[in-house]
């Protein structure tokens, strides 16, 4: 006589089965939060594709406001490195926690007060106690006693500049100029106005990183080593801190 028990099916599942259940339409409560969504989307223009958008779009107004920006170049002022239409990513994250503009550094800033109502992007070439000054016997800027080569994203054919200046930079401030030195406002133009062309740190949007469109132009922006044997104020040499 056989004694042993014969084997079961066991469920295929160890949720208790509820009236109106199968396995094909899941509980009731799915069911209900399907059919809400499909309700919202029949509403929305684009129904599903809307509706995701609208779900991302809290999302992405926190990285824009807080973490990285799009910046649509304006003028020609930062030629040739970026030109008018090019769309930069900034880094709104990068002088947050406790970092500061370097030297040759490409900003984007409100210039509200300084140099317009408007924001701008320019190349830091002088921060808080520099002494920066144009130009050497040679025409170059001299920062800190210590002269510049910009060649490598100065505009062809530009110099350093056609207007001679002896600054020193207020801490926490930054002396600002244009890539395209002929075709540019900035910090020398503004030399004899309230703060005297010298932007505030605080007034920093962030730092420009990449270049993202036009695809064909694409690429990061880095800064360039023509700072990297500039003295500190106080004749330490300085790098003009780590990119991040």
């Amino acid at each position: 006589m056989d004694t042993e028990a014969q084997p079961t099916e066991r469920d295929r599942s160890s949720r208790p089965s509820r009236p109106g259940d199968s396995p094909e339409t899941g509980g009731p409560e799915e069911r209900s939060r399907f059919a809400l969504v499909s309700r919202i989307t029949s509403w929305l223009p684009g129904g599903g594709i809307t509706l995701s958008l609208l779900v991302c779009l809290p999302f992405l107004l926190l990285v824009n406001a807080f973490v990285a920006q799009p910046f649509q170049i304006p003028s020609g002022s930062m030629e040739q490195g970026l030109r008018i239409g090019d769309r930069v990513l900034v880094n709104k994250l990068a002088y947050r926690f406790g970092a500061e503009p370097g030297r040759g550094d490409v900003v984007v800033f409100d210039g509200t007060g300084y140099f317009g109502n408007a924001d701008y992007i320019k190349r830091v070439v002088g921060v808080g106690g520099d002494h920066v000054v144009c130009c050497d016997k040679e025409g170059r800027i001299e920062v800190n006693g210590r002269p510049v080569d910009e060649s490598t994203f100065l505009y062809p054919g530009d110099r350093p500049s056609t207007v001679a200046f002896d600054v020193v930079v207020p801490e926490g401030r930054l002396f600002l100029l244009g890539d395209h030195r002929g075709s540019s406002s900035d910090s020398r133009d503004h030399l004899g106005s309230p703060g005297g062309g010298m932007v505030p740190v605080t007034d920093v949007i962030g730092r420009a990183d990449a270049v993202v469109w036009p695809l064909g132009h694409a690429g990061r922006l880095e800064r360039p080593p023509a700072y990297a044997h500039v003295p500190e104020a106080g004749g330490v040499r300085t790098s003009g801190g780590d990119r991040g």
